[in-house]
């Protein structure tokens, strides 16, 4: 039987970093990293970004590299289906067992869908393997219509927009970036789009997916429009990867519960990534799903697991990135929350999120560099003097 000093389960950023800190930390023991996935760990954020929109940047820049720099044994195309706690095995389909003396739950998220007909032309987006069928239907002056007005979603369109498709995008806020921005910021993001011939269809949800008479595939809207083109790519967000740690009994609530070195309720195993619920140095116990949190969380997991007892203390940023237009955030964006922008000038602001008392909750920076430790300081401080806070980012 196969056994490995430390495995983990799920094959991406997560992996990748937790397995370069255990051969940091530890130059001999055993590494296995068994993945679902078709590709080795990889560059998610490239997907809908760089790899579009940078010639410099191609599909070989994508991979980690991460067997060949830590020595790890990897399987793709993988499946676990159950975790044996008192034997300390994970169980394949196909029924091979593998032993393991520390287990590191990384399964990452699976793309919300939506119902109707499978179709080469019907994308999901979330893998490597979504983004070359995309690339593979790509032409120019493509149809492509695009489900989705979050990060997935957004990005997708203006990427697509700028390599020359014809994007209509279907999306529930009035206003595109109206469930994160204020209105002054959120006209201005949508403005991005519209400026780039990106056809909007706000206030709408799409219900179904459809293949037409026509031989378009298309979306059938809550009102009961029907949207068709060449290429459907649903943007809709992502479910955490649940299913396999509460089958093993453990604790799981928003996502998978761990304390501040992210193991879980059972010592042998730890999580890190999108699936786990923990105990936030500035936010509080908070679920986060972003790239920043991925690679420190994977990092801080791997130490923790070769021995280290240094907590996870790391608050993350999340970010954005359209038409050369960049914002990056810390803590909570709810335009139904207290707002304060302060406007440097017509490109630069930055907008806090304030309750409790005009407390700040969450830091909007859009196109302002280099301020993410202020913005963390802003929230860990609970400055609520406005004047502070106006001149706290510039």
């Amino acid at each position: 039987m196969t056994s490995y000093d430390y495995l983990i389960i799920g094959g991406g950023q997560v992996a990748d970093d937790a397995a370069r800190a255990l051969r940091e930390h530890d130059a001999d023991g055993t590494i296995g990293i068994v993945s679902s996935d078709e590709d080795a760990p990889y560059t998610r954020p490239a997907l809908t970004k760089k790899l579009w929109i940078d010639p410099e940047f191609g599909e070989d820049s994508v991979p980690l590299n991460t067997a060949e720099d830590t020595g790890a044994d990897l399987r793709v195309r993988t499946v676990v289906t159950a975790i044996d706690r008192t034997a300390k095995q994970v169980e394949l389909e196909g029924g091979e067992r593998i032993d393991y003396g520390k287990l590191l739950l990384a399964t990452g998220s699976e793309p919300r869908r939506l119902d109707g007909p499978e179709d080469e032309r019907i994308i999901h987006f979330r893998s490597f393997a979504d983004y070359r069928t995309l690339r593979h239907l790509m032409t120019d002056g493509a149809r492509a219509v695009v489900v989705g007005g979050g990060y997935i979603g957004a990005e997708i369109a203006a990427s697509l927009s700028l390599n020359g498709a014809h994007v209509t995008l279907v999306f529930p806020d009035e206003v595109l970036g109206g469930s994160q921005f204020p209105p002054s910021i959120a006209e201005r993001y949508q403005k991005l789009f519209t400026d780039h011939g990106v056809e909007l269809l706000p206030g709408r949800r799409a219900e179904m997916l459809t293949v037409q008479d026509d031989a378009d595939v298309g979306v059938t809207l809550d009102d009961g429009t029907a949207v068709g083109g060449d290429i459907v790519v649903v943007g809709l967000g992502a479910e955490p990867r649940l299913d396999l740690a509460r089958h093993a009994g453990l604790e799981v609530s928003e996502g998978v519960v761990v304390d501040e070195h992210l193991r879980t309720s059972d010592p042998s195993i730890w999580a890190a990534g999108d699936i786990i619920e923990y105990p936030d140095a500035i936010l509080g116990r908070t679920r986060i799903e972003h790239v920043d949190h991925a690679r420190e969380s994977g990092a801080a997991a791997g130490r923790s697991m070769a021995g280290s007892e240094a907590p996870y203390q790391h608050t993350p940023y999340f970010y954005s990135m359209v038409y050369g237009v960049r914002w990056e955030a810390v803590g909570t964006l709810d335009p139904s929350l207290e707002t304060l922008e302060v406007h440097h000038d017509t490109a630069h602001s930055v907008v806090y999120y304030l309750e409790d008392r005009g407390r700040p909750v969450g830091v909007l920076m859009w196109q302002i560099d280099g301020a993410r430790d202020a913005a963390r300081t802003v929230i860990a401080d609970a400055i609520t003097d406005r004047d502070l806070l106006r001149g706290s980012i510039g």
